[in-house]
């Protein structure tokens, strides 16, 4: 008996799709684990959005309940935008950018200043520079010239 599910040929995926889907994957994993104690320190010091906040994930990055719920949103964004060629393509690229207006955010807001109110600290800062270069690379990298299979699921 034939599966009309199994007969169908699954849908593939470009490079740039895969990418966005994993960059998208890895920020909800990022924002659930803003939530869970261990993974996070001092997490009876997480607050809604404010530089007190001292909770710090991997004992590192310092987050806030509002920076994690905004590592889960761009991790759904992902994985919707990840449903296309053009989607994921500006989900990196436009992704990236964002992240490295972060990157600028935390090096001219001071970080006990009423303004860091995501919160970052140096650690973010470092991270959010290689973030915004590593995803608008991977989006123009992985778009630039699609291989045979990627034209073909692109209708090329």
């Amino acid at each position: 008996m034939s599966n009309a599910r199994a007969d169908r040929a699954a849908p593939t995926r470009t490079a740039v799709q895969k990418a966005a889907l994993a960059v998208g994957v890895v920020f909800l994993a990022v924002g659930v684990a803003g939530f869970i104690p261990g993974v996070t320190t001092n997490y009876d010091t997480l607050s809604l959005a404010s530089h007190h906040s001292e909770a710090l994930l991997l004992g590192l990055f310092q987050v806030s309940i509002l920076h994690n719920i905004v590592h889960l949103l761009f991790g759904v964004a992902g994985l919707v935008a990840a449903r296309t060629f053009g989607g994921a393509r500006g989900y990196l690229v436009i992704g990236g950018a964002v992240y490295l207006v972060l990157f600028l955010y935390g090096l001219i807001v001071g970080q006990d200043s009423a303004a860091n109110f995501v919160p970052v600290n140096p650690a973010d800062d470092i991270l959010h520079l290689f973030l915004g270069t590593g995803m608008i690379g991977l989006g123009i990298a992985l778009s630039r010239r699609p291989a045979a299979a990627d034209r073909a699921s692109q209708g090329v």
